[in-house]
């Protein structure tokens, strides 16, 4: 009874069923009752998300109150919702629900306990509430049966908004409200719109509220206690690189950093799955079994065997498991203050070098300015590649203006002696469709050397249109491709093609530099 007053409460009064915490293999039994997935060769749940395989920006909304009018960075990352719109589009989501199967999961995200945020999520089908047992914090039976959420997340895919009615840009949409706590989901089954929301939640109550920076970025831990944090966007290496068999892994995608400590927000990991083999990705491919949910892959022809390599529904193929399927994890996932931190880019104008060391003022100039190249697509006549820049590694999920978080981590900079490494895992010896991938095998080593302290005593050189400060050797790495001028064929095209990135850079940082220090204005390229 006290399960049905807290669905009252929020104003559900359901006329169909409802599941409670079901089990893992409860809710995988119910997916395949209901024809929604397939078990995999490997064990793994196989789901499709339907019309959308990826998070849709432009659909994602936060209402705009006396909580949120003047704390929001306003734009074209957070578009304003007007909290009568909101109730209007609540209450119908409710009333749709009302009708439906539901399936209730609580959960917490923060593994640090100060930081602990609890969450309901209610969800119609079975799987997303598969993901969300996966991807967050799960309390213990005890705890469940007085557990009272803070925020609620409403799930609801099979819910159309009708944009003249409910104000918002077409049939989907995520919607944040800050003063009442609540996300609201419909119209799209991706599941990463639910992951996302509370990142965002947490983007905001931890720096506004507790001084805290929240990081897009995976984190792990050696031997000697010594904590790396890689920052990087989607396709950079972030959860590949963080995946170290000789480390403990913290968490691949979301992190708070206090006055002490690293700690994971998340209880799994969701981790890209296209090109994924056992030699490359031995860790996350060995994770992929009972209890993992797999999203939008498909099938060598006649059997239940994944192809990793078939992207003919979406590039953006994922795994969601609990952190544990890693077998290093580490638990809680907590880690002492970083002694290295990693801004990973795919470079693919092939003018990065594949490691450099970064200043303070760097460190600041390449955190606001979040850089990675977008890889031509298939469509005829593109073929270079785009850049993108995304704030503080992470701009769609950037509630405040990212100079807060720019100025959270430069102060940890200056109080704590920590190095800061750029790392470019995209192209060398040429831009794409002439140079080649930087392999992952060199990358790998590049991030040995720093965390075995091997670059201590090697001498370094100052790269001439970036500022950036090279290793002239590196223990397993041809010391050819560590200068990426060196690697082209053709000296002049290099020097037209890194003047045209440094000029992509200071482009995109004018925005920025108002609210910039001189020393990170310095951080930016010499030409």
């Amino acid at each position: 009874m006290e399960y049905l007053e807290s669905l009252k409460n929020i104003g559900i009064v359901p006329s169909k069923e409802v599941y409670w915490n079901l089990s893992v293999s409860q809710l995988i039994s119910q997916t395949l009752k209901q024809n929604q997935g397939i078990i995999t060769s490997s064990g793994a749940l196989a789901c499709d998300t339907g019309e959308f395989t990826g998070r849709s920006p432009k659909d994602k909304f936060i209402v705009k109150d006396d909580t949120t009018k003047d704390s929001i960075w306003w734009g074209e990352v957070n578009h304003p919702f007007i909290p009568e719109d909101f109730d209007r589009l609540y209450d119908d989501v409710i009333t749709h629900l009302s009708g439906r199967d539901i399936y209730v999961r609580d959960a917490y995200a923060c593994a640090k306990p100060e930081y602990r945020l609890n969450i309901k999520v209610i969800t119609e089908t079975p799987w997303a509430n598969l993901f969300v047992n996966n991807l967050f914090l799960r309390p213990e039976a005890k705890e469940l049966e007085t557990f009272q959420h803070e925020w609620l997340v409403l799930n609801a895919p099979d819910f159309k908004a009708v944009p003249e009615t409910h104000k918002t840009c077409q049939h989907n949409f995520t919607i944040i409200n800050f003063t009442k706590k609540v996300i609201l989901i419909g119209g799209s089954a991706y599941t990463g719109e639910i992951k996302k929301g509370i990142f965002t939640v947490l983007n905001y109550i931890l720096p506004f509220d507790k001084n805290v920076l929240s990081m897009h970025c995976s984190a792990n831990i050696g031997a000697d206690e010594d904590t790396a944090v890689f920052f990087g966007l989607s396709g950079t290496g972030k959860t590949t690189l963080s995946a170290d068999p000789s480390r403990q892994l913290i968490g691949d995608d979301e992190h708070g950093w206090d006055h002490e400590s690293v700690f994971n927000f998340e209880g799994g990991c969701y981790a890209k799955c296209v090109n994924l083999s056992e030699e490359k990705e031995p860790q996350i491919f060995s994770a992929i079994h009972s209890g993992t949910l797999l999203e939008n892959v498909r099938f060598f022809d006649g059997t239940d065997i994944v192809d990793y390599d078939n992207v003919s529904v979406t590039e953006n193929t994922r795994a969601a498991y609990p952190i544990d399927f890693i077998e290093n994890a580490v638990h809680p996932s907590i880690g002492k203050t970083p002694n290295n931190i990693f801004f990973l880019t795919c470079d693919a104008f092939g003018v990065l070098p594949p490691i450099s060391k970064l200043s303070v003022g760097q460190a600041m100039y390449h955190f606001i300015s979040g850089y990675t190249a977008k890889v031509a697509g298939t469509e005829a006549g593109i073929t270079e590649p785009q850049t993108t820049f995304s704030a503080c590694f992470g701009k769609p999920f950037l509630p405040l203006h990212p100079t807060k978080y720019a100025e959270l981590l430069g102060k940890k900079l200056k109080d704590n002696n920590i190095n800061v490494w750029l790392i470019n895992t995209g192209w060398s010896a040429g831009a794409y469709g002439t140079g080649e991938r930087i392999k992952l095998v060199y990358t790998r080593a590049m991030i040995s050397a720093v965390l075995e302290n091997k670059l201590e005593n090697v001498d370094f050189m100052q790269d001439a249109v970036f500022g950036l400060q090279m290793p002239v050797e590196c223990e397993g790495v041809p010391s050819g491709i560590l200068n990426p001028k060196n690697t082209w064929n053709d000296q002049l095209a290099y020097d037209e093609k890194a003047l045209h990135l440094a000029t992509q850079f200071t482009e995109n940082f004018k925005s920025f530099e108002s609210f910039a220090d001189e020393e990170t204005i310095a951080g930016g390229p010499l030409v």
